[in-house]
């Protein structure tokens, strides 16, 4: 497969003229401020502006590149909870999607030593080469041996994985493209799609199948401006993850109909019921495969913003340039920090068994609590931290998990993220990344809410 950026295929704009372009327009307004402000006709017979030009304001209006874009629900849910708690409330926050544990001791102390000898400079945009073949060697552990390996060249580091995802959008898909969007699915994938130009198309599972979309969907979704498809397993928001046949039958589809897979497997340490399959493991080909991981939720490290991709070298190129325009590199010391977390493997599985393990007994302890609820529907949780709870109907509302997400957080003191976010409004996703304890008091609220 062939990689060809976006403004090769539609006759848009490069990003270098884009750059350009904006580049040359805010010069031209930076020459004559006033004359942005000042209505046509004010000025004076010298030409000058009149003496309240200053107190005239400029008034902010969107551009286009944003006017549509939506605020992250998840991020507003854990706002709000955040001022309720603040103001007092006994809030019980279970709209995180973070793990509750802390980054392991030995990261720390690495991040520490790295930042006495000097990791406090500019790095190479793509990262330091130590941690690229680190992650090549990780993906080279899953990958299967019909694969090439994986190669340090074909790896970009960036400020956690959320923007190894969007360059990887941005560099992929452009205006007239289509992909297609098993959902519900993580609320940013639309919206960096949008600012890409390019046009989210969802692909609705069956709640017979925990809400996973079929190779068959995909195909049926598909159109002759499909270039690519988004994949998540252990899925945000259902925690639903995906069988090998399952995953075997979506790669090869894309693979014949030369499609780009995103495979975002962000939460692939955290399953329950069994190992999550990476698609390293079942891809027929890399040619068209961008595998975007980081450390975020498997070693405990949100805060620290290393994420990175897998992909084809011209793309891996094509990321790098981007972002060495966008933000260039992630922080050094977080990414000496990540190298610690990748190349201690010993430490760093004990450490990531242990919460994986608390994770596991928490997910346990919910489902007895639903036990009691043989009414209530349900994804069964085998994956991630998420419960993805059916509340359709809910007060005759025509967005049942919004109203519900509201009645609880205002009743029970429970803030959970309404479905709607991620494109099923019937539901609402709760986290369990919180101790056992807080997590089934949560649950509870939530089933007397609904069913009180």
């Amino acid at each position: 497969m062939n990689f060809r950026p976006p403004s090769d295929r539609e006759g848009a704009p490069t990003l270098i003229q884009m750059a350009r372009g904006a580049y040359v327009k805010a010069a031209l307004s930076l020459r004559s401020p006033s004359a942005a402000i000042i209505p046509e006709g004010s000025q004076t017979a010298e030409g000058s502006p009149p003496s309240n030009a200053r107190a005239m304001s400029l008034v902010f209006q969107p551009s286009d590149n944003i006017a549509r874009m939506k605020e992250s629900a998840t991020l507003a849910v854990a706002a709000k909870a955040r001022a309720l708690k603040a103001a007092g409330k006994p809030i019980i926050d279970l709209g995180a999607g973070e793990p509750d544990f802390d980054t392991p001791q030995f990261v720390i102390d690495a991040a520490f030593k790295a930042v006495a000898e000097g990791a406090t400079h500019y790095t190479a945009t793509e990262g330091i080469l130590p941690l690229r073949e680190a992650i090549a060697a990780d993906a080279n552990r899953l990958a299967h041996a019909g694969l090439p390996r994986v190669a340090a060249d074909e790896v970009v580091v960036s400020n956690g994985s959320k923007q190894s995802l969007y360059n990887a959008c941005v560099c992929c898909f452009g205006p007239g493209d289509e992909v297609l969007v098993p959902t519900p699915s993580w609320t940013s994938y639309y919206e960096m799609l949008g600012l890409a130009r390019a046009t989210a198309v969802p692909v609705y599972g069956d709640a017979s199948n925990s809400l996973k979309v079929t190779a068959d969907q995909l195909r049926d979704a598909a159109t002759s401006r499909t270039r690519g498809l988004m994949l998540n397993s252990p899925s945000n928001p259902t925690g639903a993850v995906y069988s090998r046949d399952e995953l075997r039958a979506i790669l090869d589809l894309a693979a014949e109909r030369n499609w780009w897979v995103l495979s975002d497997e962000i939460y692939m340490r955290i399953a329950y019921d069994g190992p999550a399959a990476s698609a390293l493991e079942l891809a027929p080909t890399r040619d068209n495969l961008i595998v975007i991981n980081g450390v975020a939720k498997a070693y405990a490290m949100t805060g620290w913003r290393i994420g990175w991709s897998i992909a084809p070298v011209a793309v891996t190129k094509a990321m790098t340039a981007f972002q060495s325009h966008a933000t260039s590199n992630s922080a050094a010391v977080s990414q000496y920090a990540a190298l610690a977390a990748l190349a201690r493997v010993e430490d760093a599985d004990a450490a990531v068994n242990a919460m994986v393990r608390a994770f596991h007994t928490r997910r346990d302890a919910l489902l007895t609590v639903l036990h009691a609820y043989p009414s209530v529907k349900y994804v069964h949780p085998a994956g991630a931290f998420y419960l993805y709870i059916n509340v359709a109907g809910f007060a005759g509302a025509p967005d049942p998990g919004s109203a519900f997400a509201s009645r609880v957080l205002e009743q029970e003191h429970v803030a959970v993220v309404p479905g709607s976010a991620f494109l099923t409004p019937d539901w609402i996703r709760m986290s369990y990344a919180t101790t056992q304890s807080v997590a089934v008091d949560g649950l509870t609220r939530i089933l007397r809410c609904l069913h009180g």
